[in-house]
């Protein structure tokens, strides 16, 4: 049985639906609008083997943080639901990533307590189009809609796609390691029995 989360959200500045399915193979269906973020779900779809689809009208003519930062929301949202109670799963993930000169570390906990750590060595204000200060802004709404405690180091790099692209597939396995069945565990991952 998939675990599959969906929502829709619509406010004055977007419309955006968002659907995870943690058990998939790392199709896509994605038109957010901003090609640099299309890009960034494609490889956390692909490197995560999650089916992810988006669709989001955004205002982009002011600029696209309401847009990042909704579909943020949305997929955490979506994750919440698709992860149900939680039980059975390993919790916790981890996963380093290499991107050329660019390496990244990401460690998370399903912990249903929201924190993000975004720790970066400088980076260029912009790649293309898409500015650089909205990669947290995406991991923070995520994590705050998704109850996920994340951090993310970006330990070094020169080249800020790079940088930023290892984060996402860093961030990708190290979700698929935590949304993943323990196969000695039926219940809840923790001692205080709820999360």
């Amino acid at each position: 049985m998939k675990r599959i989360g969906a929502v829709e959200r619509n406010t004055k500045e977007t419309q955006i639906s968002a659907q995870i399915a943690l058990d998939g193979t790392g199709k896509t269906e994605l038109n957010t609008g901003v090609p640099f973020l299309d890009h960034m779900l494609t490889l956390f779809a692909v490197h995560g083997l999650f089916d992810l689809k988006v669709s989001a009208s955004g205002d982009l003519k002011v600029d696209a943080h309401h847009t990042v930062e909704d579909i943020g929301i949305c997929l955490g949202l979506a994750l919440s639901k698709a992860l149900g109670d939680r039980k059975g799963i390993v919790r916790y993930g981890q996963f380093t990533i290499p991107m050329d000169e660019a390496l990244a570390s990401v460690s998370l906990d399903l912990s249903n307590r929201p924190f993000l750590v975004f720790d970066t060595p400088p980076m260029a204000d912009r790649t293309g189009e898409f500015e650089t200060e909205l990669a947290p802004e995406f991991f923070r709404a995520f994590c705050q809609n998704g109850g996920v405690t994340l951090h993310v180091r970006i330990l070094y790099g020169a080249n800020t796609h790079h940088m930023i692209e290892a984060a996402f597939k860093a961030f990708a396995r190290a979700l698929s390691m935590a949304v993943s069945f323990d196969p000695r565990r039926g219940g809840i991952p923790s001692s205080k029995g709820t999360l």
